[in-house]
């Protein structure tokens, strides 16, 4: 079982891709790859190219998701917290647990996210504020 990497696309701060590659998580950026000005769609696209998780504030990407389920496309794992649910440093914490705990084959075709609405069946991750939800 593979361990998670980490995308973040453009709407995350460039410092958490920096922050978890100091802690040893295999992550990188848009303006890492020179991929800054590719739709939410492309980005996905390169995530999964990378095998990669995409980290996100954006939630049309849990649209594109849902998309790609009903066309029966597969994405390497979306993680979705609002930009406002945690600082910085409380949030690479949670992603450094988040990728201790799940492998890149747990991510495949499913959403963690920090933001859950009551029609969705999440499964809690540990005793952390994250959640992954299944839409297999």
């Amino acid at each position: 079982m593979g361990k998670i990497r980490i995308y973040t696309n453009e709407s995350v701060d460039v410092g958490i891709a920096e922050g978890l590659k100091r802690r040893g998580v295999d992550a990188f950026s848009a303006r890492d790859t020179g991929n800054l000005g590719l739709t939410d769609e492309e980005q996905l696209v390169q995530a999964g190219k990378e095998k990669a998780a995409i980290f996100t504030h954006d939630t049309d990407f849990l649209r594109i998701a849902a998309k790609w389920m009903g066309e029966g496309r597969t994405h390497h794992g979306i993680i979705y917290c609002h930009p406002k649910s945690y600082p910085i440093g409380e949030c690479l914490r949670k992603l450094r647990v988040l990728t201790s705990v799940l492998t890149s084959e747990d991510m495949i075709n499913h959403i963690v996210t920090s933001d859950v609405n009551s029609g969705d069946e999440p499964k809690r991750i540990e005793k952390e504020e994250w959640y992954i939800i299944s839409r297999k």
